[in-house]
Order: C-alpha cells, then sequence, then structure tokens
C-alpha cells in the first residue's frame, strides 16, 4: 500500500481496515466511511480526510466517468446502468460525442468559428449533463451533425499525403485512463465547460454572445485531448471559472433585460381544480411561451424545481395563469408526478428516468430527450402538451400541497437588484448587530442520504443571522418560516443556480460598502454540490479568491488526492461535518 508521508498515514490504514469489510460485502459505501469518521476525525489535520476517502477510491480501483454525486456509492457506477438511469449504451454515446466534439476543435484550428459551430458544441456539450439527454437517437444525431461539421472545416485533409490527425475523434479511454493527477485536472475542465455550456446556452438562445468566451470551449476541449502536464492543466481548470463568471453575468443580463429584475413574491404551493400542466426545468424562454399559447385557454401553469424562481420576473408573473409552485425537490419527481392528472413538460435537466405510471403525461423539449417520450422541437408549437392537459382535466377539487418540511408556500426574488437596493439598510443593520452574519447554503440538491444536513443547519442558524439561498438545493428548507430581521425575511432565495451571479454582486457591494475584501465579510458559503453546474460554479468561486467553503456532503469520485490538497491549501475547502460542528466553527472564528 501506498503511504501518505506526513499526512496520516497509520490513520489511513485504519480507515482501509475498516472500510475494506463493506467493500467485500457489498459495494463501496461513503456512509460507511463518513459514520468511521466521526470517530477519528480529531486525529485528522484539516483537509487531510478528504486525502483519505479519495485515496481509497483510487487504491481499490473505484473510479467510472461519471461527475457527479449520482454514482454508485458516490465513487463510480458499473454494469449496464448508472444510477442516474443511463445505460452504458447511452454512456459510450455521451463518450463518443465528447470525442468528436475534441477532434471539431481541432478540426477547427486557427479558423475562426461561425455562431452555428458554436451553438452545436454548446448544445451537444449541454445534452452531456447529468439528467438532461438518456436519447440514443437523439445524441447519435449530434455525434453525425458534429462529423459533418468536421468534415466541412478539413475537406482537404481526405488528400492529405500526410495527415496530422488533429481532427481526428479523441478516444475518451485515453482520458479516463490516465494517470490520476492528469484524468482529474482534465476532468475538471470537462465537466465545467459541460456546466458552462448549459448558461451559454440558455443565453444563446435570449440572442446574447460572447465571442471571446466562446472561443475558450475550443481551447478547453484541445486541453482535454492534448497531451499536457499538471502545470499546464492547472492554469485552464481556473480559467473555467474566469469564463463561467462571465457566462454567468451574461445570462444574468440576458434574463433581466428579458423579464425585467426579479422581484421578492410569496409562491402558493396550492394547486387550483381544472386543467393544468407542471413546466420544470431552467428555461425561461419556453415557459414564456408556454403562457403566451395556454392564456385564455382555462389552462393553469406550475412551475417546478428550479423554474420555482421565474414567478419573481415581471413579464413572467403578469401571467394571471402562472399559479403556483408544484413538488419539492427534482430527485422526489417520480413519487410526486405518479398520480397527478397533467401534463409535465421538462424544459431542462433534471429529469429522472420516467416511471409507467406517468409516462404517458410526460413531453421534453429543448436539449431533453428520452426514449418513447413525446418532444417538442425548435418550433415551440406546444398544441399537442396543451390537448393533452385539457383532456387529463387536472384535479375536481383545491388540493393543498406542502414543503418537505410541511410548509405551505414558498418566497423567492431576493435577486441582486432586489438585495442591492436595501444595501443601505443591510449595512446599517450589521453595524448595529441586528445581523451578525450571512450565510450562502445552496447548491444542487440530491437523492443520497446526508442531505438533510442543509435542513438541519438552516434550522439551527442564530435568530440574527441570515440565510440567503439558490439553486434546488433550497427545497430543503425553502419552506421553514424563520421569521425576519427587520424587513429581511431570515431565508432569501436568489433565485436558479446561474443566479449565484448576484450572490456574487450581492457580496461584492458589502465588501465596498464596509471597504474590506471578500474573504473579510461576515459571510460563509455552504454548498451541496451534485453535477456539472456545481463544478464550474465552484471554480468561478475559487476564481474571485473566495476561501473556506463549506462543501458536502460528500465529495466529487473524480478529484485526485493531490489535487484536492492543492484546493484545501489555496482555498482551505472544508468538508461539512455537522450542523452543530460547524456552526460552531464558524461562528467562533
Amino acid at each position: 500500500m501506498t503511504q501518505f508521508p506526513g499526512h496520516g498515514a497509520s490513520v489511513h490504514r485504519q480507515i482501509i481496515r475498516q472500510l475494506l469489510p463493506v467493500k467485500r460485502d457489498t459495494e463501496f459505501r461513503a456512509s460507511a466511511f463518513f459514520r468511521f469518521h466521526r470517530q477519528i476525525r480529531q486525529q485528522l489535520v484539516p483537509g487531510i480526510f478528504l486525502r483519505h476517502v479519495l485515496y481509497f477510491v483510487r487504491e481499490h480501483q473505484i473510479f467510472l466517468r461519471q461527475y457527479g454525486e449520482q454514482t454508485a456509492a458516490c465513487t463510480g457506477c458499473t454494469g449496464d446502468k448508472g444510477v442516474c438511469g443511463k445505460t452504458s449504451d447511452i454512456a459510450a454515446l455521451q463518450d463518443r460525442l465528447t470525442g468528436a466534439l475534441i477532434g471539431l476543435a481541432g478540426a477547427a484550428g486557427n479558423t475562426a468559428s461561425t455562431e452555428e459551430m458554436t451553438r452545436l458544441v454548446v448544445e451537444a456539450l449541454f445534452a452531456t449533463v447529468t439528467n438532461v439527454n438518456f436519447s440514443g437517437e437523439s445524441l447519435r444525431e449530434l455525434i453525425r451533425l458534429v462529423e459533418a461539421e468536421k468534415a466541412r472545416l478539413s475537406s482537404n485533409c481526405l488528400s492529405c499525403a500526410s495527415p496530422c490527425g488533429n481532427q481526428a475523434d479523441y478516444d475518451m479511454n485515453l482520458l479516463w485512463n490516465s494517470p490520476e493527477d492528469i484524468r482529474s485536472l482534465k476532468s475538471l475542465i470537462l465537466f465545467g465547460i459541460r456546466g458552462m455550456a448549459a448558461y451559454a446556452y440558455h443565453a444563446m438562445i435570449l440572442g446574447y454572445r460572447d465571442e471571446a468566451a466562446e472561443e475558450f470551449f475550443y481551447k478547453a476541449l484541445l486541453m482535454i485531448g492534448g497531451n499536457y502536464e499538471m502545470e499546464d492543466l492547472l492554469p485552464v481548470v481556473m480559467e473555467v471559472g474566469k469564463v463561467n463568471l462571465t457566462y454567468m453575468e451574461l445570462l444574468d443580463r440576458a434574463n433581466t433585460e428579458t423579464y425585467g429584475n426579479p422581484q421578492p413574491v410569496t409562491v402558493p404551493l396550492t394547486v387550483e381544480p381544472g386543467p393544468f400542466i407542471i413546466i420544470s426545468g431552467h428555461d425561461l424562454r419556453d415557459l414564456r411561451l408556454l403562457l403566451e399559447q395556454t392564456e385564455g385557454t382555462g389552462i393553469n401553469i406550475y412551475t417546478h424545481g428550479e423554474m420555482l424562481p421565474a414567478h419573481a420576473y415581471p413579464e413572467l408573473k403578469k401571467y394571471a395563469h402562472l399559479k403556483g409552485n408544484f413538488g419539492t425537490a427534482w430527485q422526489n419527481q417520480q413519487k410526486e408526478l405518479a398520480d397527478v392528472p397533467a401534463l409535465i413538460l421538462f424544459t431542462t435537466n433534471c429529469l429522472m428516468p420516467v416511471k409507467e405510471s406517468y409516462a404517458d403525461r410526460v413531453f421534453t423539449t429543448s436539449v431533453v430527450e428520452y426514449p418513447e417520450i413525446t418532444h417538442i422541437d425548435g418550433k415551440k408549437d406546444f398544441s399537442p402538451v396543451i390537448r393533452k392537459a385539457l383532456e387529463l382535466g387536472g384535479y375536481k377539487t383545491r388540493q393543498e400541497f406542502t414543503g418537505i418540511n410541511g410548509g405551505h408556500e414558498v418566497t423567492t426574488g431576493f435577486a441582486r437588484s432586489a438585495v442591492l437596493s436595501a444595501a443601505g439598510t443591510i449595512v446599517d443593520a450589521v453595524k448595529s448587530g441586528a445581523i451578525r452574519h450571512f450565510f450562502l447554503v445552496g447548491g444542487c440538491d440530491g437523492a443520497r442520504s446526508g442531505r438533510n444536513y442543509y435542513t438541519e443547519f438552516v434550522k439551527q442558524t442564530p435568530p440574527d443571522t441570515i440565510v440567503l439561498t439558490l439553486a434546488c438545493g433550497k427545497y430543503r428548507f425553502n419552506d421553514l418560516d424563520l421569521g425576519s430581521i427587520g424587513d429581511f425575511p431570515r431565508i432569501m432565495d436568489m433565485g436558479q443556480c446561474n443566479d449565484a451571479y448576484s450572490a456574487i454582486k450581492v457580496a461584492a457591494a458589502l465588501a465596498e460598502a464596509f471597504d474590506c475584501g471578500l474573504n473579510e465579510l461576515p459571510l460563509t458559503l455552504v454548498l451541496s454540490w451534485y453535477e456539472q453546474k456545481a463544478v464550474c460554479i465552484l471554480l468561478s468561486l475559487l476564481h474571485l479568491g473566495l476561501k473556506n467553503i463549506y462543501l458536502g456532503p460528500t465529495l466529487p469520485a473524480f478529484i485526485s488526492p493531490n489535487v484536492l490538497q492543492y484546493l484545501v491549501d489555496n482555498y482551505q475547502i472544508t468538508p461539512v461535518s455537522t450542523p452543530e460542528e460547524d456552526l460552531k466553527k464558524i461562528l467562533h472564528n
């Protein structure tokens, strides 16, 4: 067994002995490690525990080309189907598509990219994000389009006597079988640009582009397919965060200029009688088109998951038939949608494998596709959706639903414009001691155990603190009533995952008001990660120099111990432990 000189090798061996029986009996379970972790935590130098987790994964060769928490035992999927529901055939097609994109980047060379080519690259990368595209037919069509574009760019290569091979498709097995530190850094780049592609796509369909940022996609793809060392790859990893910040700002501008600045609003969880459509995902444009086409039909519209913040945009909430929000976090959809007499439209992630109990009521559009599920194409004619909703009829009587914690309503709309309009009052409240600390508790939610940490953390925050939140992780606690501090509710939902930009702008404004750095603010980030968009947002936060981020509930399987140690040493990333321990540590520092 390889040693960890100077980093608790004896503790590491103790951990391995504890986990080996678990590995032999079933599969390695991260939960078993975390239970044991509580017993030996005091023996570990801060950050070294993280290395032990990932070292165990490496030592026992438990790694697969997955990028989120949704891997078997949080280490990797094996067999014919992954935990996310994608088959090995779909995973292979995603690899083929990614390899073809790397070949396209090579074929492009110094040639200026076109808008059409970049849109294809963005859509293809977005299609490989977790819980987006389960359709082999759709992925094969994307591969065909990428190969056709590559052939157009390299038409002269067919007659070349000494082919350079720059345009050849990249074999992704070369990445997955690379030395672990190279694999780790290339995975961070790949998963980061996949998440970034989601934000680029949403801005692009609203007519907003940044040509300099678009060129980075090609650079990043070439870095993934090239022979580079750690010192070459690490700067590009951090550049992902820089460019992603550009895209979050671009999408913020696209959304606010198109739909207006979000305004705080209370959203009911009640469903009115009559036909209705549930719309899920992140695509506000699809929601507006649906609202336009259903106006006057007697059909009500309810948001689901990351669509909740749509209620705060003036140009969307003006539609009287946008009634409320249905359901809780995305990972509960298979249970919550089973008996709903309504049509469900998925616009982007997160789509789970569709159960037979409601498959006849699901439609997809945009980048989301699923086998044997009706897909609405780019013409966005929602007539089939409307007909099916009217046929289903909805509930006969008013239905009262609750959030995870029993609340009957939630609030949203506390984006940067709303918060900064009260910046002076907030500064005064901090100076007077009325507000002692801010917590940003947000990120991606997921199904595995341990995520109730975030519910308990928020419940236990002192009454003189404010909880900012964003992304789908908020469903763990957004229906709680924690009261207010003056005019400010103690839980303020800033929006979707991409609205991390709002949080960054608020933090920057407060730092300027207090004449201090971001890391000197009475602000702690407590983040939950899940998939690729969480990766690119984390890299953006690191690009800004933010430190002491608490991250959980588990760790990415693809990050090697050496790469993780770099993040710990330079940014003091800390794994979450228990709400009690973490709150004590944060508030007493």
